[in-house]
């Protein structure tokens, strides 16, 4: 499949095969047999569990993941990194050879594949491992119902042989294997309904499955929230250029972005490969609407696009929309791609916390603002979803003041003219 640059690029391993062979563990194996359900067996003088626990705290210290001086959230930004760049690596491997029995309907006819039951085990699996200390709350996109029917045994089994193969490569998890219900128990980890006491981690495993499917733009959005307020966010856009989209002359074969936030530190972008350095991102200035360019989701069907067209042209906005999918537009924001995004969602949808959360604290970090169409703050706080007046819209300071005076008069317009009819 022709790569689109900027907005698509697919990894080709040839016809469907077995996965390869699981590679060597690059760590001493511990002596005791993981062939069994998650979490439910330990063992003396000291368990599988917390063994991995005490080796990936040294190695994470030693890798790109961690820090030499941990601070407020470091370590949890660290397992959150290592959490999302593994989930990177099952994506990667599907969508690289997707076939339609790869992927299901949910109630609501959204899609969903084997790689976001999958990315969702992984990720609930390194991040209660890595943060063994206090309670571990993670409120996430998918739950196990459909994967316990008989008729998803052989999906069921596909995730596995996914999820154990991924553990496999990396050196601090290799001597781990989950049984099916011990990777369906990890996906069911993800059933909190978070809040604005505690801390509650938020997931999505797969942010726009559709590009998934079709060979394009996706991430893996991770983000943590302390008291109901985002503190930390992780993006990774494997398909995601690392180099602007913007820029013509970029090498095409540097794909693979991983974005990341503490509150109150700033916004970073470094590759998904291993030992990659990172790098401060920024919002771009630019004062001048007619000069801006601006996001908006790939699919009409999760945004007005004749609203978002009605906004530009107000704005005096010349540069066609850039359209992509997923959260991968917060992070091409962060850095600077354009300048505005515009989401405004079909009457009825409820937006859930897990599509924003992320990108909100990668691009607000990286000097950007984010609210909805009222000019409020986004508050995550409620649970699963996000309570908000119409649609999410960001930028940067210096463009806020004259994007919210356009959206609202847009929306009145459009809202006049429904009632006339």
């Amino acid at each position: 499949m022709a790569a689109r640059l900027g907005l698509s690029t697919v990894f080709s391993l040839g016809p469907r095969k077995a996965l390869p062979v699981r590679l060597p563990c690059l760590l001493p194996a511990p002596g005791y047999p993981f062939h069994r359900h998650f979490f439910t067996s330990l063992y003396s003088p000291i368990s599988p569990l917390q063994l991995v626990r005490n080796l990936s705290q040294v190695t994470m210290s030693a890798s790109i993941y961690g820090t030499s001086q941990i601070s407020s959230y470091e370590k949890e930004l660290a397992a959150a990194k290592k959490a999302a760049s593994l989930a990177a690596r099952l994506c990667q491997l599907v969508q690289a050879e997707i076939l339609q029995s790869d992927v299901q309907s949910k109630a609501d006819k959204s899609p969903v594949t084997v790689a976001d039951y999958g990315s969702q085990a992984i990720v609930s699996l390194v991040l209660e491992m890595e943060l063994s200390s206090g309670p571990f709350s993670l409120v996430a996109e998918e739950d196990s119902e459909d994967l316990r029917k008989d008729s998803s045994k052989e999906i069921l089994s596909r995730i596995t042989d996914l999820v154990n193969y991924t553990l496999s490569t990396d050196p601090v998890f290799c001597n781990i294997t989950l049984s099916e219900e011990g990777v369906l128990s990890a996906i069911d980890k993800g059933k909190s309904e978070g809040g604005s006491s505690g801390r509650h981690w938020v997931l999505d495993p797969i942010d726009g499955t559709k590009g998934f499917v079709r060979g394009d733009q996706y991430a893996i959005a991770l983000a943590l929230l302390d008291q109901g307020k985002v503190v930390l966010g992780v993006l990774g856009c494997p398909n995601l250029p690392l180099a602007s989209i913007q820029n013509t002359n970029q090498n095409v074969e540097q794909i693979g972005c991983l974005f990341s936030a503490i509150v109150g530190k700033g916004a970073l972008v470094q590759s998904l490969d291993e030992g990659s350095s990172p790098t401060k991102i920024q919002v771009t200035t630019i004062d001048n609407p007619v000069d801006a360019s601006f996001f908006e989701s790939f699919e009409a069907a999760h945004s007005l696009h004749d609203l978002t067209s009605n906004i530009a042209k107000k704005l005096g906005v010349k540069a066609p929309p850039v359209r992509i999918d997923s959260q991968a537009k917060y992070g091409a924001l962060a850095r600077g791609d354009g300048a505005i995004y515009l989401r405004f969602p079909h009457k009825g949808y409820r937006e859930k916390i897990w599509d924003h959360a992320a990108g909100y604290i990668v691009v607000t970090e990286a000097g950007g603002v984010v609210t909805d169409a009222a000019g409020n703050d986004l508050d995550f706080s409620k649970g699963r979803y996000l309570d908000l007046d119409t649609g999410i819209i960001a930028t940067n300071t210096n463009l806020m003041p004259s994007l919210l005076v356009a959206v609202q008069e847009s929306i009145k317009e459009q809202q006049e003219s429904v009632s006339l009819l």
